[in-house]
């Protein structure tokens, strides 16, 4: 064998890429070169939010425990205008994995295909697209349970009464929080004393769902109850309720645990909170993309915990409530 064969082949074994591709999983044969495989990003779906923030808790401590050097960059506003050129940004430096909570189920695809033709291992957290071939795991909290299980807590804060339901939603092709929304509509429609009057978007803007909850009160009086599909949604309708002076009298379900959330539970100003494990998604979300990134056994679809949280058992569930900083 000679010296120039000799050393084609040990620079061929050394070659992490190519290392990555053997096995179950392996993208030999991908577009655009060689990614660094012991490098991990995450790309949450809006900066500074809680929910997002306790995720990356989990992702930055699974990803150090396994020996991977990360990065999170999240866009502004969660926009896929926003999002997009993150991804591209993210592409150019071909990490070994890429953690995405995509802003759109449609509009992110081709975006993250990119990431996945240039050999990057995709993984979903919290959100995800509808075409499932992109990537390799998505992990994300049963979202149509939880707009059920919503739908159950607010049935049990009203007991006997009778009056008008409403769903706040986010925007209209986020699939966890349309997952919510629907899942709410199915099981609300077994309670008779409740009437479904739909649900409204808010654009992910506190003050749209504010005005939002204004405007039902005076079309529907005898509104009593509505749910919050997601943090602001549910920041927003707190206020909304406040300004109107009807803090108690509507029931307000909320879903996810924000501190002002939780303060918010606490002093009565919401009756409930749907709380998800943004922690253990980010972990989790680290193991999938490790066990694709090293060609081992990949799960396609992990679901985690949901748990209603009252004033009575808050205290108890505290380990849900979300962080502000890791």
């Amino acid at each position: 064998m000679s010296t120039r064969t000799s050393a084609v082949l040990a620079a061929l074994l050394l070659s992490p890429s190519l290392l990555a591709g053997c096995g179950g999983g392996g993208q030999i044969g991908d577009s655009g070169g060689s990614a660094d495989a012991k490098k991990m990003v995450l790309i949450p779906g809006v900066a500074a939010e809680p929910f997002y923030t306790s995720m990356e808790c989990g992702f930055r401590e699974a990803a150090a425990a396994a020996g991977y050097e990360v990065d999170v960059q999240a866009p502004a506003r969660f926009e896929s205008t926003l999002q997009t050129p993150i991804v591209t940004g993210v592409l150019a430096d071909k990490p070994g994995a890429v953690l995405i909570a995509p802003t759109d189920d449609k509009a992110m695809a081709g975006p993250m295909k990119q990431l996945k033709d240039a050999g990057i291992k995709v993984v979903e957290v919290d959100t995800k697209l509808q075409d499932t071939s992109v990537a390799v795991s998505s992990v994300s909290s049963d979202n149509e349970q939880g707009g059920r299980l919503a739908a159950r807590t607010l049935a049990e804060l009203v007991g006997g009464g009778t009056g008008s339901v409403l769903v706040l939603n986010t925007k209209a092709g986020t699939s966890t929080t349309d997952a919510r929304a629907k899942g709410f509509e199915e099981e609300v429609g077994k309670y008779p004393n409740l009437k479904y009057v739909g649900q409204q978007y808010t654009d992910n803007e506190p003050d749209q769902a504010a005005s939002k909850v204004t405007a039902t009160l005076a079309a529907n009086p005898d509104l009593i109850g509505v749910f919050a599909t997601n943090l602001n949604t549910g920041e927003g309708a707190a206020t909304g309720l406040r300004n109107a002076g009807r803090t108690g009298a509507v029931n307000l379900v909320g879903f996810d645990a924000s501190p002002k959330q939780v303060e918010d539970l606490r002093s009565g100003v919401v009756q409930a909170l749907i709380a998800q494990d943004p922690a253990t998604i980010g972990r989790t979300g680290v193991e999938q993309a490790v066990a694709a990134i090293e060609g081992k056994p990949v799960n396609r679809d992990v679901e985690t915990d949901l748990v209603a949280l009252t004033k009575a058992d808050m205290e108890a569930n505290s380990k849900y409530f979300y962080k502000q900083r890791c």
